[in-house]
């Protein structure tokens, strides 16, 4: 066999066998790539994604997309191969597993924090774009959860309303941690609440519930390593009654990013005209109650998947502005935002076409 030809033979074989073991090594990392994008204004599997009674509407034309990012799952074992292919794609991430799913956290775990996050996202969406209308919307803290074994299981429950700790009234979630916290481990703290039952039958017959009770649960010593801090083992929250019916239809998604594209949409939806001037705008950005957008993660496929559907301009959070401008995909615009007022602000440029002026993202920021 002629030199040449056997070097050849040698080197496609050593290939085959590069190749094989690559396919066997399995690597502790995850891939993220680009995911589906969804107009707030339009539908998604033959139902509206926003579907609003019990006050007008009116029709929206345009595109206000959330944009999501597909990562491979908790149990996905990725090999050598996929991972190199990763690396050198360039609409696709790979990043260390616990990136992901830190702390071992398994799919079923990992899924469930996703739609947690997702149903709260919904209610600040709701709560923000009303509030940029001046709509009215009455809020109370409640008992988000509680830690099973803590001095507070069966004393205290989720839904339940706390009115006031220790005869002190609280208007938001933090000031309960803030008035626990001022006791000692085995102290008593009084809690004032309105159980969630009668809470739950006041809203039906669109109520105010007035009927009140006190508990009181010995604090505990948090596990917090070195610190001597009181908890009974709750997490506080905000729930909210809406002057009308708003629901978000939009199943297989999870995490907060799309709570500033849903305000939006709501916004858009119930007031006249077109936010967009019939352009194509997507975006991401988490929301609070009082509209203050917040970074996300996997910014670089987000605004990937957004121009590959068609969008010219896109809203992102400040926070994730460098990271976004240092591979922007050609012909897509980046907008800053902080808050819902810039959102709003950006949209009546973008509509009048006046966009000189538009707040951009640099690789700066």
């Amino acid at each position: 066999m002629p030199r040449r030809t056997a070097t050849m033979l040698a080197s496609t074989l050593i290939l085959i066998a590069l190749l094989c073991a690559g396919v066997f090594i399995k690597v502790p990392y995850s891939e993220m790539s680009p995911g589906p994008t969804v107009n707030t204004l339009g539908e998604h599997d033959g139902e509206p994604v926003l579907q609003i009674s019990g006050h007008k509407t009116y029709p929206a034309t345009g595109n206000l997309n959330m944009t999501t990012v597909r990562v491979t799952s908790a149990d996905y074992n990725m090999n050598l191969v996929e991972a190199v292919y990763g690396w050198l794609a360039h609409d696709n991430k790979v990043v260390p597993h616990d990136t992901l799913y830190p702390d071992g956290k398994t799919e079923e775990q990992s899924t469930q924090e996703n739609a947690e996050e997702f149903s709260q996202s919904q209610e600040s969406a709701k709560v923000a774009a009303l509030k940029e209308l001046n709509i009215p919307v009455k809020s109370w803290v409640i008992v988000s959860t509680v830690l099973k074994g803590s001095p507070a299981e069966g004393r205290l429950h989720a839904g339940d309303v706390i009115k006031a700790v220790d005869g002190t009234t609280v208007k938001a979630p933090d000031e309960v941690a803030k008035l626990v916290t001022k006791h000692k481990p085995g102290d008593k703290v009084v809690f004032t609440i309105v159980p969630a039952k009668e809470q739950a039958a006041a809203e039906k017959e669109n109520k105010t519930a007035t009927a009140t009770k006190d508990v009181t649960i010995t604090t505990t010593k948090s596990d917090d390593s070195g610190k001597d801090r009181a908890i009974v083992g709750i997490s506080a929250g905000t729930d909210h009654t809406f002057p009308f019916t708003i629901d978000i239809k939009l199943a297989d998604v999870g995490g907060p990013s799309a709570g500033l594209m849903f305000a939006l949409g709501i916004v858009d939806k119930i007031t006249p005209g077109n936010l967009t001037g019939g352009k194509f705008v997507a975006g991401t950005g988490t929301i609070d109650d009082d509209g203050k957008v917040g970074p996300i993660g996997g910014i670089e496929m987000k605004t990937v998947g957004a121009r590959e559907k068609g969008a010219q301009y896109f809203l992102t959070p400040k926070d994730n502005c460098a990271a976004a401008a240092k591979d922007t995909p050609k012909g897509l615009t980046l907008v800053k935002v902080n808050t819902i007022d810039d959102a709003m602000s950006a949209l009546k440029d973008i509509s009048s076409g006046n966009t000189a002026d538009l707040p951009k993202c640099t690789t700066k920021g």
